[in-house]
């Protein structure tokens, strides 16, 4: 399987014999709720959009999840699986196949990829969007992704999985307001479902920059190394995988040299 980060929470990830675009923000700026002047991001490097997408995955309604005028620019008959917030946004935009998971539901392509949608970001006391658990029902290959660092307790019953796509570096307001969630939020995945790989996705740099009131407020707490070494002093063996922007990896796990 392949994996390539393309920067905030945006992935193409090669799983389950389809090309899944994840939470995809790749042209114009961030903007939230219409409000440039409270906090946007532009990206300091060009991305295409990715060819031969297969399925479109939305976890949250939110603009850096589903993000309207990258969307707008996709093909819209490409299936869209989201959560009911964002399935809003592509119905909207005039996508043909947009199914909305409710959390613990689930869909299959072809027999073979599985998704099914967990517990994530609360937006509120009566709102919570999705994180994704994904498996290869051919290979038997399990991903867990959650862009917010919000696992949910039902995550101990899924038993373990072979990757894991979650932050691992913080973002915080000042008066300790978390966004991102890592460190020993991220422990506290890898003591649950014990991957043989954790991927970081959001708040860790890359190549966007964020202007507006709020952005000289956000602050980043924690490192890679740092959470490296809270996986060997539980004794962990989880690997830490960081990729670079649009650097495809691919990933030779113990599972599929096994079979």
């Amino acid at each position: 399987m392949h994996l390539t980060w393309l920067d905030s929470n945006t992935w193409l990830i090669e799983f389950g014999g389809r090309r899944i675009l994840v939470d995809p923000w790749l042209v114009g700026r961030l903007v939230f709720g219409n409000l440039p002047w409270l906090i946007q991001g532009k990206r300091l490097t060009s991305c295409s959009l990715p060819e031969a997408i297969d399925v479109i995955l939305l976890s949250q309604g939110l603009e850096d999840h589903a993000h309207p005028p990258t969307l707008q620019q996709l093909d819209k008959t490409i299936p869209v699986v989201a959560s009911p917030n964002a399935a809003k946004v592509a119905q909207q935009l005039n996508y043909r196949q947009v199914k909305s998971l409710e959390h613990f539901e689930s869909i299959v392509f072809s027999d073979r990829l599985k998704i099914q949608a967990l517990p994530g970001f609360p937006m509120g006391p009566f709102v919570v969007e999705n994180g994704y658990f994904l498996e290869d029902l051919e290979q038997g290959l399990r991903l867990y992704y959650e862009p917010h660092g919000n696992p949910p307790s039902a995550l101990q019953e899924i038993g373990s999985v072979d990757i894991v796509i979650t932050p691992l570096i913080s973002q915080e307001l000042p008066l300790s307001v978390s966004i991102i969630r890592g460190g020993e939020t991220a422990l506290q995945v890898c003591q649950w479902l014990h991957p043989e790989v954790i991927l970081p996705t959001a708040g860790q740099g890359g190549n966007i920059e964020f202007e507006g009131m709020l952005a000289p407020w956000l602050k980043t707490r924690g490192t890679l190394d740092e959470f490296r070494l809270l996986l060997a002093e539980r004794q962990l063996k989880t690997r830490v995988v960081a990729p670079k922007v649009g650097e495809r990896i691919e990933l030779n796990l113990e599972k599929q040299r096994a079979n």
